[in-house]
This record gives C-alpha cells, structure tokens and sequence, in this order.
C-alpha cells in the first residue's frame, strides 16, 4: 500500500471518528437539554403549589372578619338558617381564586340550594391594578342597579373566562359585554361600568377585606374559622364540600 493510500484512510478514519464524536456531543446536549426541561418544570410546579399554600396561609391566624350575610361587601347566596356558613375573599384576577370559582362554584351553588351552607363572596381589589378595579366594580354596579342573580351570574362568568395576568388584560368594554351575558341591561349599567362609578365601594370592600386581616387570596372561611385542609386547590375543594354535604 503507497504512502498516499494510507494517508488517505488514515484521513478517512479520523474523519469518521470525528463525526462520530459530533453525534455523541450532540446527542448528549438533547440529554442535558431534556433534564433541564424537565427540572425546570417540575420546579415550577412545586414552586406553584408551595406560592398557593404559603399565599393561602399569610393571613391564616389573624383573620377576623364579619359572618357570612353581615357584610356590605359581598354577595349572598343560600339561606341564613343554614347549618354551615362559607365567606369567599377573591381579587377577579387571582388565577388560584378563579381556579376555586371553576372547581367550587357548582358544588357550592348547590349546597346552598340544598340549605346546607350560606356563601358569600367578597371581591376586592387586592392585585391593584385597572382590571381588579374595573371587575369589583362592575360587580358592584350590578348588585345596585341588576341584583343579586345578576351580580352572582356575572362572577362566574368573569371567572369562567378569567383573563391572565401574563397578557393584555381587557377593559370596561369585555367587563359590560359578560354584564349584559349575565343579564344586565346595557343602558342601565354601561355609565356606571365605564366610569367606575362604584370606585368608593371597591375601595370600602378593600379597607374591610385588610382591616379584618386579609392580605391575600383566595381566603375560605368555614364558619368563621380559616379553612386550609387541602394542599392544592382541588384537594381543599374536595374536603370543603365533604364538611359540607
């Protein structure tokens, strides 16, 4: 074999083996890049269910706030002689309050009709933000101006289709449209939605909501008692609605 031969195998050799290498390198970063993924997910989770527990349990032992049916600042469903009494504190923006809205709400509408609980939901402006604002505010027109069902219809729909807090929240006009949704008439609340007008009862409903020790939310009250058992909000729907059937 000439000495040209083999310097072209040998060239040949070390080409492949160099390619070789490059597949290796190259399929171990996917590794790597997979168990990064796959930290980083699993961290975000954990992140977000410890964010909900600790969230949920700021306030847990300074809470003193009116019974279900005593407030100014909410809405009331079921009847007052119920054995069990339920108070909601929710900011219209707070994905955990609006995920407890999508996992609780059936449950408690029906226990409520049953006799079996009282609920009041008390809305207030705890982001601090325009679309916290305008949404307890519009709430707010409508118990004045639509009533209660309207009011109630309304809180579910704006929970059901609960915007993020990571995008472009919407404004006074998506608040009217689910108001008119829920049953309001339009001319009869577009002026008070639009204008805030019902800016002092938010801010009233945000002054009780801190003065009864409330700093975040969701908050569940069982009758009267922080209710924490559970670690993630299905786990604490799940054991609210057994202490109440």
């Amino acid at each position: 074999m000439s000495k040209s031969t083999k310097t072209v195998k040998s060239q040949a050799r070390q080409e492949r083996a160099a390619a070789l290498l490059r597949q290796q390198q190259a399929a171990e970063r996917r590794r790597n890049i997979m168990v990064v993924g796959a930290v980083v997910v699993a961290m975000a989770l954990i992140v977000g269910v410890l964010f909900f527990i600790n969230a949920s349990r700021d306030s847990s032992d300074d809470i003193d706030a009116a019974p279900a049916g005593a407030s100014e600042w909410g809405l009331t469903i079921g009847d007052a002689d119920a054995p069990h009494e339920v108070v909601i504190y929710e900011d219209f923006l707070c994905s955990y309050c609006g995920q407890l809205e999508r996992e609780s709400g059936k449950d408690l509408n029906r226990l409520a009709e049953a006799g079996k609980v009282q609920v009041e939901y008390r809305p207030f402006n705890l982001l601090d933000n325009e679309y916290s604002i305008g949404a307890a505010n519009a709430f707010a027109v409508l118990l004045e101006e639509s009533g209660p069902e309207v009011a109630k219809k309304f809180h579910d729909l704006v929970f059901e289709d609960q915007p993020s807090e990571s995008s472009g929240l919407p404004g006074s006009d998506w608040l009217l449209e689910k108001a008119v949704e829920a049953g309001a008439d339009e001319d009869a609340v577009k002026a008070g939605i639009e204008g805030l007008e019902k800016q002092e009862w938010v801010d009233g409903a945000t002054k009780a909501a801190g003065d009864a020790g409330v700093n975040s939310t969701p908050i569940i009250l069982l009758d009267g008692e922080v209710f924490q058992d559970g670690r993630t909000i299905e786990e604490m729907t799940e054991n609210l609605v057994a202490e109440l059937e």
